[in-house]
């Protein structure tokens, strides 16, 4: 029992430690690690791994069209509309004809029409093609046109300059009827004006139909949008143009207004209200065309067209 005594003792006093030092970690091994990082910094942390989730879905969705909510394409329907404005010119991207249409002299010129102009031709069923009409009586032909890129009103004047000419812009103030706007950028182009200004809001814009009233000048005659328009008008004036404004009781007759001749912004109002308020205060001249015949006034084409052709006559 001794040795064994002995035995169990000397192995306990012959226990080695550690013979080298620990290099300091034991010591370190106490120390803080500094301040907690936040959540969202932790890897595998709840909040860490919605906030990937949420970077992955938004980097799968696709970015915004342009414009927002406008920027969607316009829908020409029926088969006289959609002949009428592929021959126009009206800068379609994809004509949708229904599958087993009965095929008539319009559907053929329609179908040649696309597709001597690159169009993309697309069948589809008639159920189809009413969701995307909402029901309109598509007649088994569908034209998408995209949305028109307008300018900015800065654009117009630059315009201008570039060519060594007097700004020539016509601003419509109020005007919803998208023929009317048509006509305006046809008068334009035909007198050498240098673009059109409408307002961002409850205004006419580029639409199909607008197109075809303009005749085809839409595509070199630049239309412009201004998220107000009088600040624009008043931003004009300090660029150096004279705002004039149509209206059936302007102090001053057409013929007396020697502003035509240099830079100008013609400002032209709706047929039955005339230039808004805000808007005929900021014109220089407010202007009134005589009419002999009587008439209370004149269609917003028409009147702009008059206009025009005295400025293109003084410039002459």
């Amino acid at each position: 029992m001794a040795g064994n005594s002995q035995r169990r003792n000397r192995r306990t006093s012959n226990k080695k430690g550690a013979t080298v030092g620990s290099g300091g970690q034991r010591r370190r091994g106490l120390e803080g690690k500094g301040p907690t990082p936040p959540a969202s910094m932790r890897k595998g942390h709840k909040k860490n791994r919605v906030a990937n989730a949420q970077a992955k879905q938004a980097a799968r969705r696709p970015a915004p069209r342009r414009g927002g909510p406008k920027g969607t394409n316009e829908l020409v329907v029926g088969r006289n509309s959609v002949v009428e404005a592929l021959r126009e010119g009206v800068p379609a991207n994809t004509l949708y004809v229904q599958q087993f249409v009965d095929s008539d002299e319009r559907v053929r010129e329609a179908i040649q029409l696309a597709t001597e102009k690159g169009l993309n031709l697309m069948e589809a069923p008639r159920p189809e093609l009413d969701r995307m009409t909402n029901g309109l009586n598509h007649q088994g032909l569908v034209l998408s046109v995209p949305p028109y890129d307008y300018a900015h009103p800065e654009d117009l004047t630059a315009h201008a300059a570039d060519n060594g000419e007097d700004p020539l812009i016509v601003a419509l103030d109020g005007i919803t009827d998208p023929r009317n706007l048509g006509a305006v950028v046809r008068s334009v182009s035909a007198f050498g004006g240098h673009g059109v200004v409408v307002p961002e809001r409850r205004a006419a814009g580029m639409t199909a139909s607008a197109w075809k009233t303009s005749a085809g000048t839409a595509a070199r005659t630049p239309v412009a949008r201004a998220t107000n328009m009088t600040r624009m008008l008043e931003a004009y004036q300090k660029e150096g143009l004279m705002v004039v404004g149509l209206a059936a009781d302007g102090e001053t007759e057409l013929h007396e207004l020697d502003a035509l001749e240099g830079p100008v912004v013609i400002v032209v109002g709706s047929e039955g209200k005339g230039l808004s308020r805000l808007v005929g205060e900021t014109c220089d001249f407010r202007v009134r065309i005589p009419m002999p015949g009587g008439a209370e006034s004149l269609n917003a084409g028409v009147a702009a067209g008059v206009v025009l052709y005295e400025a293109a006559r003084r410039r002459a």
